[in-house]
């Protein structure tokens, strides 16, 4: 049995860069791809790694707002910092955004990301079947 995929896709957050889905929905599972700093407008944030981040983990919410669901949904994300001595800085704002949930995470230190951000992050959620979506 081959399950139907979904592409989701919302003004809310900025449009794809490339050949690629802001998410794909499967199922109640929900992979997005990953997001970088840039507004909904498509403009670059630059500044700080909280900066950043802010607004990658905004584009998320935004991502998964589109098919009713919210980060207490996520069950794994993945992250990927240009320099892993600023994960303390990225962790405070991560931690702000996913208060006591704390879903499954891996971080790895990248050698170059698109636009030479400092972040992007995916990540993976398991939305009710009552709230995908049609």
């Amino acid at each position: 049995m081959t399950s139907k995929l979904k592409i989701v896709s919302t003004p809310e957050a900025p449009a794809a860069i490339g050949p690629y889905a802001q998410a794909v929905l499967v199922g109640n599972m929900l992979y997005t791809s990953g997001q970088i700093p840039l507004t909904s407008a498509g403009e670059l944030v630059v500044g700080t790694i909280q900066e950043q981040t802010h607004q990658v983990l905004t584009n998320l919410k935004a991502v998964l707002a589109a098919e009713g669901a919210d980060l207490r949904d996520v069950v794994k994300t993945t992250v990927f910092l240009k320099d892993m001595n600023q994960f303390a800085d990225f962790n405070s704002v991560y931690a702000a955004y996913f208060g006591n949930h704390t879903p499954a995470r891996s971080t790895v230190e990248v050698a170059r990301l698109p636009k030479d951000v400092l972040v992007e992050i995916e990540l993976i959620a398991a939305i009710s079947v009552e709230t995908v979506k049609n």
